[in-house]
């Protein structure tokens, strides 16, 4: 569940993605795992869909980080997050997602699919993206002691 006002509009990177509709100083949550918002599927739910909603599960939804066998789909703005290597947020923890840089109103909010799908195709993934050493290459410690809310 998106924690933060956001507005889906076109974006340069692909299709639409989500913009910040205030500022977001960097180390605030944006995103929080909320099974109100945000539906899990089992993996067998998912195969037995038809094939066009199977599709829409492979563009939108993605791995649970920690109950195997399950799928995400997030209902609001947040699954309209594009990918990028160079990322605006950071998702390595299945909680919470967090700015790790100041975000301007209009500011697209990207993150690395890698982080939290290690499925993800689409792009290359760097060597970097899949050693545990990335989830602590932050700024200042930005993110650590992150929690959130509801």
């Amino acid at each position: 569940m998106m924690l933060v006002a956001t507005s889906v509009r076109a974006s340069a990177i692909e299709g639409v993605g989500v913009f910040a509709v205030d500022f977001i100083p960097a180390g605030t949550p944006i995103w929080a795992l909320d099974e109100r918002f945000d539906k899990v599927f089992t993996e067998e739910e998912v195969a037995s869909f038809p094939k066009n909603v199977q599709d829409y599960f492979t563009r939108y939804g993605y791995p649970h980080m920690e109950r195997e066998g399950f799928v995400v789909l997030e209902l609001d703005n947040g699954r309209f997050m594009n990918h990028s290597m160079t990322p605006n947020t950071d998702f390595t923890r299945p909680d919470v997602g967090y700015t790790i840089a100041d975000i301007h109103p209009g500011d697209e909010l990207i993150c690395n699919y890698f982080e939290f799908d290690r499925t993800f195709q689409g792009f290359e993934a760097p060597a970097i993206a899949v050693e545990p050493a990335y989830a602590v290459q932050k700024p200042n410690g930005v993110g650590s002691g992150i929690s959130a809310s509801l």
